[in-house]
């Protein structure tokens, strides 16, 4: 039977791929700072902080395969934890692991690696170029991986598209906040940008497949089937049939105003929401689909309703402070004063774009 330790296990990510793990027969142990109510019987925890070798070197112990979910998301906000954690992090479980010769490593980087692409779909051989702290460090990050595989440890690296799935909150906890009232989400800009989700579930196929594959990896993953943003807001408003409909701002000026009250700590968005929320960005996953025998189950549309539907069945249960940014919704702050008065603003035309 195959030990797979998932770091990062009472995340929100890492709490799926342990059940998805359970279900495909391994023995699974969790490190994670917190324990949570839901992890499953017969699961192992180990607490403590992945920049503590002493710990690592205790998770790690006798595990086939490593998979690493510990991430300081965007919204934290605090760049030392960006690095620390997600960079320095990375590199004690990657020399613990290669100490302990551990079989394969499948460590969960970030689209945020690119930035804003100068052209979609990005490929494989796509130059990765961050522009904001968070893409940085996964990019870090990635380098201690390529290092370690250079040094003989066999190690995958899966980049996600946005995540979507039940339970996946934070930010989208607004945005499903919003449209249950009737209160009518925003895109920036005219809303035709093409943008690719990924449901929680097909990554997590993507990191065991990744983890059963023998030799090192750089995996791409997102849904085959997406639209624009305007698409995929006016469906979801659709489907929830609340009268809410999809309004625009003007791109630059919403950007500014989003960078200025987030650093008021007035709004929960990080840099990388300003950068992108506008932008195209997609990837093409035949690599993946070839190398791994991995496909995209799920469409945009079917996992904003799946998200949508478990946000309106739980929503009095995802005030949980000790949960990860994911797992709960972030506090919106200011926005809860816009969220009433957007119906002022034009509506999006939103043509369509495949």
């Amino acid at each position: 039977m195959t030990t797979s330790l998932v770091t990062g296990g009472s995340g929100y990510f890492g709490s799926l791929l342990v059940s998805r793990l359970l279900q495909q027969g391994h023995r699974v142990r969790v490190f994670d700072l917190h324990d949570v109510s839901d992890r499953p019987a017969g699961v192992e925890f180990i607490g403590g902080d992945i920049r503590d070798a002493a710990a690592v070197r205790e998770a790690v112990r006798g595990c086939d395969v490593v998979f690493n979910n510990v991430a300081q998301v965007p919204l934290a906000k605090d760049h030392h934890l960006l690095r620390s954690v997600n960079v320095d992090g990375a590199r004690i479980l990657l020399d613990e692991c290669s100490t302990q010769a551990v079989g394969k490593v499948v460590h969960t980087s970030s689209s945020a690696v690119f930035g804003v692409p100068d052209q979609n779909p990005v490929l494989p051989t796509t130059v990765p170029k961050p522009e904001e702290a968070y893409g940085h460090a996964k990019l870090a990050a990635e380098w201690a991986c390529l290092d370690a595989c250079r040094s003989g440890l066999d190690v995958s690296i899966v980049r996600p598209r946005t995540i979507l799935g039940h339970g996946r909150l934070g930010i989208f906890g607004i945005l499903f906040d919003w449209v249950a009232d009737g209160a009518d989400p925003i895109v920036l800009g005219d809303g035709t940008n093409r943008y690719q989700f990924v449901h929680a579930e097909d990554l997590a196929d993507a990191c065991i497949l990744a983890g059963a594959a023998a030799g090192p990896g750089i995996y791409n993953i997102g849904t085959d089937r997406f639209g624009t943003m305007f698409e995929t807001l006016d469906h979801l408003c659709s489907y929830a049939g609340t009268g809410a409909r999809v309004r625009r701002v003007p791109a630059g000026i919403a950007g500014a105003a989003m960078h200025a009250s987030a650093r008021l700590g007035l709004t929960p968005f990080a840099p990388y929401h300003w950068l992108m929320y506008s932008k195209s960005m997609w990837f093409d996953t035949s690599h993946a689909e070839q190398q791994l025998g991995w496909t995209a189950r799920w469409s945009t549309d079917e996992m904003f309703a799946q998200s949508y539907d478990w946000f309106v069945t739980h929503r009095q249960d995802t005030a949980d402070a000790a949960a990860s940014h994911h797992r709960k919704s972030a506090r919106q702050g200011a926005l809860t004063s816009l969220k009433h008065v957007t119906r002022f603003l034009p509506t999006a035309n939103g043509p369509t774009h495949g």
